[in-house]
């Protein structure tokens, strides 16, 4: 097993690597920026290092820093977490050059995923279900673009190949329109990503965002943990995961697990990873593969008992998988609200001290959670302060220990979107299951 490990990140996914680590007997390194320093993991850590100041170009994003607080410490290996530089194939190409193991993807591999273009090639070629465009980039030649957009037929969305986060997309409902759309997703990815590059997929309407959570050794070997449903969305950011999806068909269920599996194997793929579909009318069509892990992996640990970051530390040691397909059961189901420091309303951040809290608790109840009475929330960060997921046989009866949780739990002194919580999980048309990823917006509108 890896000797120390420097973990890279903050917040609620730096506590949760390093419990991971301690239950391994893992000494742990915590870096932090001088926002910083009142955060939980840093009393529990071997060793902190303050890597720069409060922006996170200083601090979180700074390469050089990192890497000499790796050498300074001893650490033997360094995990990103998610966020921050987690994808970036620069930051695990530069940390294995120095010596270190990167608890993740080989460099090699994030770029090839971090690329839509050739993610979806990588994909086509594992069999795995993708959404009809373009083949490739959308040429910039215009007669060839709009005759490709005929060929897909409108609605059609332009993606930016080097995009994520809900950025560097636009949909485009007619023909006349497709070219302007075009220049303008392309200046926005130059301007985001540094990459202009885009392709045109058919644009589903009322699809479903399931996702399949994987594992796989980089040598040979691969297993599915399941899927997810991560439908509730606003403004394309994650709310309110499941697992496992209800109201999938079988059959496409048990075609993309076994798609997704070949596809990690074929590509060598290293460490816990999520492939992103859409779902609609009984067919999965893929849209991205994460390299990471995802912040919502705790329930499909909920669901199927395996620690996804402790595999993931066993791995970067060069260990084999611990599991076989086999050994993976689908107990349950598991509920995960992501609670963010915001107005429940307006969605504009609340940072600020934390008067009070009170996690809550009973069986099938985690909380994964950096929060404590007396904890000033920066404004520096991402509004994510936690996580609130509960387990249960059934889906009625996880959904009835959310509500309970919810109900329970106790963040004095900040505005917090756990309202909205409360009410999503006593929603109809949730509570019934299935609902497309359109389904929150239009809830918040009306509610407007």
């Amino acid at each position: 097993m890896l000797e120390k490990v420097l973990i890279a990140n903050r917040g609620e996914i730096a506590l949760r690597i390093l419990r991971a680590c301690k239950e391994l007997g893992i000494k742990t390194v915590a870096v932090h920026s001088t926002a910083d320093r009142e955060l939980m993991h840093l009393g529990l850590a071997d060793e902190t290092v303050c890597i720069g100041p409060a922006p996170a170009n200083l601090s979180y994003l700074n390469i050089p820093a990192i890497i000499s607080a790796a050498e300074l410490t001893g650490a033997t290996a360094i995990h990103p977490g998610y966020g921050f530089l987690a994808e970036n194939a620069d930051f695990a190409e530069q940390v294995e050059k120095s010596g270190f193991a990167f608890i993740g993807p080989k460099a090699e591999t994030i770029r090839l995923m971090g690329d839509k273009v050739s993610a979806k090639d990588a994909m086509k070629r594992a069999n795995v279900p993708t959404v009809p465009g373009s083949d490739g980039p959308l040429p910039e030649d215009e007669e060839t673009a709009l005759r490709i957009g005929r060929e897909v037929g409108y609605p059609v969305i332009i993606k930016a190949a080097g995009g994520g986060g809900g950025r560097g997309m636009r949909v485009v409902h007619k023909e006349e329109d497709l070219i302007e759309a075009a220049k303008q997703t392309r200046a926005e990815a130059a301007a985001w990503f540094s990459n202009p590059m885009v392709y045109l997929e058919k644009y589903l309407t009322n699809p479903r965002h399931v996702e399949v959570q994987v594992i796989s050794d980089g040598q040979g070997h691969a297993i599915h943990l399941g899927d997810r449903d991560c439908s509730l969305q606003r403004r394309h950011q994650k709310v309110l995961e499941e697992a496992p999806a209800p109201f999938i068909d079988e059959q496409a269920r048990k075609d993309v697990f076994a798609a997704c599996v070949k596809a990690c194997i074929d590509i060598g793929y290293r460490g816990a990873g999520t492939f992103e579909f859409l779902y609609e009318n009984g067919r999965f069509y893929f849209i991205e593969m994460n390299t990471r892990v995802q912040v919502e992996h705790p329930v499909s640990e909920m669901v199927t008992g395996i620690d996804i970051v402790k595999e993931m530390l066993s791995i970067a040691a060069g260990n084999k998988l611990s599991f076989t397909q086999d050994d993976v059961v689908i107990h349950g189901h598991s509920l995960e609200c992501r609670i963010n420091a915001e107005d429940p309303k307006t969605f504009i951040p609340s940072p600020g001290m934390v008067k009070h809290f009170h996690a809550p608790g009973g069986n099938g109840v985690r909380v994964d959670s950096h929060l404590y009475s007396g904890y000033k929330v920066p404004s520096n960060y991402d509004s994510l302060i936690g996580k609130l997921i509960t387990w249960g046989a059934t889906r009625d009866e996880a959904m009835a220990r959310m509500r309970n949780a919810l109900d329970e739990i106790v963040v004095d002194g900040i505005k917090t979107n756990i309202p909205l919580h409360r009410d999503l999980t006593r929603d109809e048309g949730f509570c019934e299951g299935g609902v497309n990823i359109h389904y929150l917006e239009h809830k918040l509108a009306e509610q407007k």
